[in-house]
């Protein structure tokens, strides 16, 4: 697929690769399927990069017009479910 990552020109080279992390880890959910930990632990950096909510949803609704993938329903399931599940962007 072709498109590009909602990225911020203020973010430090570290941010950005745990941002791409994150949103890697939402494709490979929907793509394959992915550990829940594994998962958690990308969501956790993406965080700290992004802690506010209202950014959150706005980078995660720019992601989904882009890819096709709702990052939302995967942390949803991601934060429901228990260490060692599976997590699949299939609903």
């Amino acid at each position: 697929m072709e498109y590009n990552y909602p990225l911020s020109h203020h973010w430090t080279t570290e941010e950005i690769i745990d941002v791409v992390a994150f949103f890697q880890a939402v494709e490979k959910a929907y793509e394959t399927q992915i550990a829940r930990d594994s998962f958690m632990n990308a969501y956790k950096a993406f965080k700290k990069v992004v802690p506010s909510m209202s950014e959150e949803k706005t980078i995660f609704k720019e992601f989904e017009e882009a890819s096709g993938f709702n990052s939302y329903r995967v942390v949803k399931k991601a934060k429901e479910g228990n260490d060692g599940d599976i997590i699949t962007g299939s609903y």
